[in-house]
């Protein structure tokens, strides 16, 4: 497999599987990602990627299922 980054996130707002599947399938839609893994009582969102990840595009597709990104971790 080649090279693939991670990078983690903190998203607010999420409290239930409808919220992770809405992540998921709106920040997987974006160009080279891999992977998206949720955790939600955490709050944290690990996205794998081919190649390093806009974060104002990760913003906008946390955005659009209805959540908020407040940090890189």
């Amino acid at each position: 497999m080649p090279d693939v980054l991670t990078t983690e996130y903190h998203v607010s707002g999420m409290t239930c599987s409808h919220c992770e599947n809405a992540v998921k399938q709106e920040v997987s839609a974006l160009d080279t990602v891999v992977d998206v893994q949720v955790d939600v009582p955490t709050g944290r969102v690990t996205v794998t990627s081919a190649t390093p990840l806009d974060d104002a595009k990760v913003r906008d597709a946390i955005d659009e299922a209805g959540y908020e990104l407040t940090g890189r971790l």
